[in-house]
C-alpha cells in the first residue's frame, strides 16, 4: 500500500484547504483512513478518521466543526476539508491506514500501519 497526501499550501488565517490522500491497491475500501499532523517541536497527534465504508467519522475536539473527513472508494482517496483555519492548525499533514481491515474507528496512532510522506500546511495570522 502507497499513500500520496497532497493540497497542502499556505493560507491565511480563516482560510481554507483541502488534503486529498491516494491509495494505491484494491483493498483500500475494507480499510479505515485517518489523517493526523505534526507541528515542530511537537509530537504527531490525531485529527480525523473515518470509518472503511464511509458512515463513521471521528473529529479531534481541536478541529471539529472546522474540518471534515471524507473518503471517495472509488477513486481510493480520503480527503480533509479545512475551513477556518488557524495559525494553530500549521503542521505537517500526514494520511495514514489502520492496521485491521473493516474494523471501527480509532484514535490510536499505533494502530495506523502505512503513512504518507506528508504535505505542509501553514496558516499565517
Amino acid at each position: 500500500v502507497q499513500l500520496q497526501a497532497s493540497g497542502g499550501g499556505l493560507v491565511q488565517a480563516g482560510g481554507s484547504l483541502r488534503l486529498s490522500c491516494a491509495a494505491s491497491g484494491r483493498t483500500f475500501s475494507s480499510y479505515t483512513m485517518g489523517w493526523f499532523r505534526q507541528a515542530p517541536g511537537k509530537e504527531r497527534e490525531f485529527v480525523a478518521a473515518i470509518s472503511w465504508g464511509g458512515g463513521s467519522t471521528y473529529h479531534a475536539d481541536s478541529v471539529k466543526g472546522r474540518f471534515t473527513i471524507s473518503r471517495d472508494n472509488a477513486k481510493n482517496t480520503v480527503y480533509l476539508q479545512m475551513n477556518s483555519l488557524k495559525p494553530e492548525d500549521t503542521a505537517v499533514y500526514y494520511c495514514a491506514k489502520q492496521r485491521k481491515p473493516h474494523s471501527p474507528v480509532v484514535v490510536v496512532i499505533s494502530e495506523y500501519d502505512y503513512w504518507g510522506q506528508g504535505t505542509q500546511v501553514t496558516v499565517s495570522s
